[in-house]
């Protein structure tokens, strides 16, 4: 009999406040995660694509008492050791204690669970699995059947299907009564709620949401299969189950041993020392087999039991992809962080750009242009050269493509590094200024002397463009001034525009506050980078700011926030973040602050201590803490994870990166190119670069005037009213970026320069005349 459909279900994801994300290190396809105590997302045959929401259990007595475990506070989750993912979770109740041991098979794409209850004898288990297959939940179809004489839980959608097959401590097939159903209708835990016990017994639902419920004994063992069927993955489930689970268990345990103990991670102290493997696990853990070198942002959806996306953190970030490859490169995983970069290089887009985020085969998921997401790939393929790691990977065209597009789109970017606002950002010029640099030595001339040049032009221009002084906030915090979260584009190019409004888009009101109103920790990237010192007023009197507007102290230490009136996070009363919220402070932060405290000539120790005193018991870092007073009912503690991703994958590379930081001196990532450039002084510079994107209305007097355009083209000039008119050529760089170089060095200040500009391939003019002038 088929289930009754669901008239409107409205399928979420599982809580993103993961107790432990797991894979094997054989041949299985198989990833899963654990949060409340049970088996959430598990991914399969990729690192983007779940295959269920959760598998869990209920406790009952086919008399009325009921218990669904996910349910129950105070569990206990343990791995063997830290970074071992395999993973013993113990619930407790008065009447009972339930154990599972949970553990990928090394060979075939399954995940086992052995299970038992203890306790009262009138106690039974039952098996709730809801699957998502494909990472949809509306299509599927649920059946209950056998397979070649065993009894099966079935599910099935396009080219996924999964099976749930069960076995006795004997051997024996386990299932008894068992039901599919449709979510929110007829699905198991609807037929205990209603009934206090199960009734129904339905052997066939969907197309939709769907549920499969199944009553097992006491103890046994299950293993889901997952296939490109639902009879080959009860193939493989069932074959999965002839196994002895203390000897998978063993395998897992073993392989991840001896991968953990080849690593060549620091020694710090022993806490610190389990944290690095736990986060070298994490790592590991995230990264693809299909597609060498990809690895996701986080086996979550953030506030995922709110949350209906079909994206969540399961994609690829470039720029969280490198800075994860930072913590590989810092541990000598060059192996590793060598596909990493090959995977990048196949994935780059002609223009030289990668997208803002994207499926594992490079499938966009969103796709806005953020300059960094295309300077990062240039800094890992340096870092590798720089160790002499990066081998026979050819990377001079994809460097060469993606100096092209920086060098076309800066200073400017489309998104920063948080996905939201448009202009120039301290943390993506950063990024962006110290690629060029990088890349100057895989170039040949003419590139390599003009990506210099531009390089030292942003560099020179960074406070002209970020920094402000004398603005209320300056007078509250008694301080010059400060570097800004953000700056519009066109403030570069008009005057009296720090009054420009900035929106903050996750608020549900916005407070229309003004670019010199709004600061954020991105600048600390300057120093990190060697672009500043951090002793340099500057730096010193943004921290001052930065200090007073975002820092908030936790029992477990300081954190910081991205920016002020940021709203991305948890509500004020705990609920989830629905598109708008309340920001939380970041431990990705606390390290990124770490690291300025080692530059400073500080013990980044206490910042360390921090991260892992934020973490979850196990020693996973999310994305955010909760930070106000606590709300038990939410499971919300401050200082402690709040609902958002966890584990978040930056986080524990950052991690990485302070522990080795720590012990070389210096930041592991600072390209060392940009560093012996800088070090941390401001260059002078006597041109001025006017392009497409920074469309200058004055220079200063004795400076040259070179036009950097996108297109081959003449360029018509003359000065104080189109006297003395010439004409000059551009030459191109090489890189998509054409100069023409105006001999204006000897006008004095008050003179102007006017030109217009012929564009060679399409033999046309461009139809307007601009004109700067020479200022002192």
């Amino acid at each position: 009999m088929k289930a009754p459909d669901a008239p409107s279900a409205h399928p979420t994801w599982a809580p993103a406040r993961k107790d432990m994300v797991g894979a094997s290190l054989g041949s299985s396809r198989i990833w899963f995660t654990v949060a409340e105590g049970i088996v959430t997302e598990v991914y399969y045959p990729r690192v983007d694509i779940p295959q269920i929401k959760d598998l869990g259990f209920i406790i009952a007595d086919d008399r009325g008492f009921w218990v669904e475990l996910r349910r129950l506070r105070g569990y206990e989750v343990n791995t063997p050791s830290p970074g071992i993912p395999a993973v013993e979770v113990v619930h407790r109740h008065p009447r009972f204690t339930f154990t599972q041991r949970i553990c990928p098979s090394q060979v075939r794409d399954a995940l086992l669970i052995q299970f038992k209850l203890e306790g009262d004898p009138g106690l039974k288990p039952y098996a709730l699995l809801a699957p998502r297959l494909g990472g949809d939940a509306d299509n599927d179809c649920a059946w209950v059947s056998t397979h070649n004489g065993r009894k099966v839980l079935w599910a099935e959608q396009g080219p996924f299907g999964l099976a749930l097959s069960a076995a006795d401590p004997a051997g024996a097939d386990a299932w008894q009564r068992c039901s599919a159903g449709c979510s929110e209708e007829s699905d198991g835990w609807q037929d205990f709620h209603r009934n206090g016990r199960m009734s129904w017994e339905y052997d066939g639902a969907g197309p939709g949401a769907v549920a499969l419920t199944g009553e097992l004994p006491r103890a046994g063992m299950l293993a889901l299969g997952l296939g490109e069927s639902k009879d080959s993955a009860a193939t493989l489930a069932v074959s999965s189950l002839m196994e002895e689970f203390s000897t998978e268990w063993d395998q897992q345990c073993g392989a991840w041993s001896a991968w953990l103990t080849k690593g060549k991670r620091p020694k710090i102290r022993d806490d610190i020392d389990h944290a690095l493997e736990l986060s070298a696990a994490v790592l590991k853990v995230h990264q693809d087999r299909t597609y060498r070198g990809a690895t996701v942002a986080s086996l979550s959806a953030p506030w995922g039991d709110a949350s209906q996306s079909r994206g969540g953190y399961h994609l690829v970030w470039a720029r969280d992809l490198v800075e994860t490859a930072g913590a590989l490169v810092a541990m000598r995983e060059y192996s590793d962080a060598r596909d990493v970069l090959r995977y990048l290089i196949a994935t780059q887009q002609e223009n030289g750009r990668w997208f803002q985020n994207q499926w594992l085969g490079g499938t966009p998921f969103w796709q806005g242009i953020q300059l960094d997401e295309a300077a990062f790939p240039i800094l890992l393929a340096a870092m590798l050269r720089d160790r002499d790691a990066l081998g026979a990977i050819p990377v001079t065209e994809t460097i060469k493509r993606a100096a092209g597009f920086i060098a076309r789109e800066g200073p400017a970017t489309g998104q920063d590094r948080w996905e939201e606002d448009a202009g120039v950002n301290t943390f993506t010029l950063a990024v962006a200024i110290s690629a060029l640099v990088e890349a100057a030595a895989f170039l040949e001339e003419p590139a390599r002397g003009f990506v210099l040049r531009l390089a030292d032009y942003w560099n020179a221009h960074l406070e002209d463009w970020t920094f402000v002084s004398g603005t209320p906030l300056a007078h509250q915090f008694g301080v010059r001034g400060y570097y800004v979260r953000t700056v519009p584009l066109d403030c570069l190019t008009r005057n009296n525009a720090r009054s420009e409004i900035v929106q903050i888009k996750n608020l549900a009101r916005d407070p229309n506050l003004p670019l010199d109103a709004q600061i954020a920790t991105d600048f600390l990237q300057l120093v990190r980078y060697g672009l500043r010192s951090p002793d340099e007023p500057c730096v010193t009197d943004t921290i001052k700011v930065v200090d007073a507007l975002l820092k908030t102290d936790t029992p477990n230490g300081p954190v910081w926030h991205r920016y002020n009136d940021d709203g991305y996070g948890e509500h004020d009363d705990g609920s989830a973040f629905d598109g708008t919220g309340r920001g939380r402070g970041w431990p990705l932060l606390v390290g990124e602050r770490g690291h300025f405290a080692l530059v400073a000539g500080e013990d980044p120790l206490p910042y360390l201590e921090t991260m892992m005193a934020m973490s979850s018991p196990l020693g996973l870092i999310p994305e955010q803490v909760w930070d106000s007073a606590a709300i038990p009912e939410r499971d919300l503690t401050p200082g402690k994870p709040s609902g958002s991703a966890m584990p978040l994958v930056w986080a524990h590379g950052e991690f990485v990166k302070l522990c080795c930081s720590r012990v070389t001196g210096t930041p592991v990532d600072r390209p060392q190119a940009s560093w012996a450039r800088y070090q941390g002084k401001r260059p002078k510079v006597d041109y001025d670069i006017w392009s497409a994107t920074v469309r200058l209305r004055q220079i200063q007097a004795g400076n040259r005037l070179c036009l950097a355009l996108r297109d081959p083209a003449r360029v018509h000039w003359g000065t104080d009213g189109w006297n003395g008119v010439a004409d000059v050529e551009t030459h191109d760089t090489g890189i998509g970026v054409h100069v023409a170089e105006l001999d204006t060095a000897a006008l004095s200040a008050g003179r102007t320069i006017q030109f217009t500009i012929y564009w060679r391939d399409r033999q046309a003019w461009e139809g307007a005349d601009h004109e700067v002038l020479v200022s002192t």
